[in-house]
């Protein structure tokens, strides 16, 4: 991604000639690389998080805050997955394309949607297994 970047760069203002689709491409390639770390971000638990409750509670409370945290994050999950999915079945339907290079976009949101609920499965792994 940063090579392609790289070279449309050089290639527009050094010979005038930008990349063909280059802009589509790259868009394309940060919804993979964002949603293809979603699971392995989710596994690690490494999302971003606030624990300025967790000093006024005892182990056992902050037990049971962390499993409903994680009972939570995969209801949102299993629910951005099924409204991706919609939104991605509507989209195939119309065959709906980038401008330039005319990439389907279908697939894209098809695997948003799979890799939202592959961290909604592990999110819900976690509230329910035992520490």
């Amino acid at each position: 991604m940063m090579f392609l970047t790289f070279v449309d760069v050089v290639a527009r203002y050094v010979f005038s000639r930008p990349v063909r689709g280059a802009f589509e491409v790259t868009e394309l390639m940060l919804v993979v690389l964002i949603f293809a770390g979603l699971p392995l971000v989710s596994w690690a638990d490494e999302h971003a998080l606030m624990d300025f409750i967790d000093r006024l509670l005892g182990a056992r409370a902050q037990r049971l805050l962390v499993r409903a945290v994680q009972a939570a994050c995969a209801a949102v999950m299993f629910l951005l997955t099924w409204l991706i999915w919609l939104k991605a079945d509507r989209i195939w339907a119309y065959r709906d394309a980038t401008d330039v290079l005319r990439v389907v976009y279908g697939p894209f949101v098809y695997f948003m949607a799979v890799m939202l609920g592959l961290a909604g499965l592990i999110h819900l792994y976690k509230a329910v297994a035992r520490p």
